[in-house]
């Protein structure tokens, strides 16, 4: 394989990646219709997590630890729209 080939395959790799961590809404929310109420709970609570929030229950802090860090639980408006519909999906499958 040479230099070229093998830059090429990581572009194409990192793009393939890309395209997955950015699915678009419509992707997403047919992703949170196949889940289950505790898949549900742990991406929503996983966006917490990721900004630093400081978790109360003791599940949260079993999966997600007792740390906490700024900006302590402050959600991007992306990040809060998917919380939103996650909390939606939540309510239909009667999870909470």
């Amino acid at each position: 394989m040479t230099k070229h080939s093998l830059g090429r395959a990581a572009c194409r790799a990192a793009a393939g990646i890309a395209a997955m961590l950015f699915m678009s809404g419509t992707a997403m929310a047919e992703s949170y219709r196949t889940m289950s109420c505790s898949e549900l709970w742990y991406e929503r609570n996983a966006i917490y997590a990721d900004n630093g929030y400081c978790f109360k229950t003791a599940k949260a802090r079993r999966v997600f630890g007792s740390a906490c860090f700024s900006p302590y639980g402050k959600l991007s408006r992306s990040e809060q729209r998917e919380v939103d519909a996650i909390r939606r999906w939540e309510r239909r499958k009667d999870c909470l």
